[in-house]
């Protein structure tokens, strides 16, 4: 009990020193608020009207460079294979005409064996 006392007393001109000091709002000192970001960062959910939508994500993706070099690569890739499909075409053409001489001559050559004997 005799702790009690002063506990009490202690805390009574505690409570009655804050509350007594009220200030006036408009009398502290203005001060301009650095800590304020210069940016919106309200929190924006995917239904909103100010959230990106998947097209919009979509076309950032596209747009970046990493996407514009695969992009490049995939088109130098199929030229390459398409060169290579028309040297085989052009290489299988010279073939057959090849062919076709080494054919006709044998059979040139067949039809003048019978004529010279």
């Amino acid at each position: 009990m005799k702790n009690f006392i002063p506990a009490i007393l202690s805390l009574s001109v505690l409570g009655f020193l804050a509350c007594s000091k009220k200030t006036d709002a408009s009398a502290l000192p203005t001060t301009t608020d650095e800590s304020r970001a210069t940016y919106d960062t309200t929190a924006i959910d995917s239904f909103s009207n100010g959230a990106v939508s998947v097209d919009v994500a979509r076309q950032i993706r596209m747009s970046s460079k990493q996407y514009q070099d695969s992009l490049r690569e995939v088109i130098r890739l199929q030229e390459q294979e398409k060169k290579i499909n028309e040297e085989l075409e052009k290489e299988e053409k010279k073939k057959k005409e090849d062919e076709k001489k080494n054919a006709e001559k044998e059979k040139k050559a067949a039809d003048e064996k019978p004529k010279t004997e």
